[in-house]
């Protein structure tokens, strides 16, 4: 798919969501992060948005790990600004 600057605004809407926790992570990766994505990782990333907050929370503390290896290398850089928003 192509993605639009339309189609990633929607997507950093998405982003919010309704824990401080993942917000506050959220916020870090998509100043930092977001517009370096290919359209194939905004796919994937559209993908983990869907996912309800608790299991999302889990996931981006490394509470528990995906079986969907798609989902590994976003991951990793959402957990990266979960440790840099600790320090």
């Amino acid at each position: 798919m192509t993605y639009t600057q339309a189609d990633k605004n929607r997507l950093r809407w998405r982003s919010r969501r309704g824990l401080l926790e993942l917000d506050l992570v959220f916020e870090l990766f998509l100043e930092h992060d977001f517009d370096q994505l290919t359209p194939a990782e905004l796919d994937v990333y559209q993908d983990l948005l869907m996912l309800p907050d608790i299991d999302l929370l889990e996931l981006v503390d490394g509470k528990t790990d995906t079986t969907d290896d798609r989902l590994v290398p976003i991951l990793t850089r959402l957990r990266h600004w979960q440790v840099a928003k600790k320090q």
